[in-house]
């Protein structure tokens, strides 16, 4: 069994707050590799993170880290909004909470947010298994009880 390098979760956390969870997509490189993807990158050697996305009301992705250029770790992941909520502005307003449970995230388990995150009449909630060289999980948000959001995601180490 491959160990998991003990600075890997705070890598893994800072690259998260400097790209989609603290930027948005205003981290998003100009050029990505697959065209009509977003593409997020952080670095800090010898690390490097990477995360490749498409779609917005429902979307599958992929994280990967390398170290001295090896990919080392990967999640993927899909879900989103329900199908019916078409409208960019609420769309908007619930990846913006989405956003701030993905900042609260521990240093436990880096992989998406906390268990569970409630403002503003929404409630985020991640339930994961494992740790963070194997790992599957879901996150949901919900309104005044009603579920807006779900995204699956599992990942760990590569070897």
């Amino acid at each position: 069994m491959t160990a998991v390098p003990p600075d890997l979760a705070t890598f893994l956390l800072e690259a998260k707050r400097r790209t989609y969870a603290g930027l948005d997509d205003d981290a998003t490189i100009a050029a990505p590799l697959l065209a009509g993807s977003k593409q997020l990158e952080h670095r800090a050697p010898p690390y490097a993170y990477r995360d490749i996305y498409f779609g917005m009301g429902f979307f599958v992705g992929q994280e990967t880290v390398s170290r001295d250029d090896t990919p080392i770790w990967s999640m993927c992941y899909s879900g989103g909004a329900r199908p019916e909520i078409t409208d960019r502005t609420t769309l908007l307003a619930l990846y913006k909470f989405l956003r701030r449970a993905l900042l609260a995230a521990g240093i436990e388990k880096p992989y998406r947010g906390p268990p569970v995150l409630s403002a503003d009449d929404m409630t985020y909630r991640n339930d994961v298994e494992g740790s963070l060289d194997r790992f599957h999980g879901i996150e949901t948000i919900s309104k005044a009880g009603v579920q807006l959001y779900e995204l699956r995601y599992s990942g760990g180490l590569l070897r």
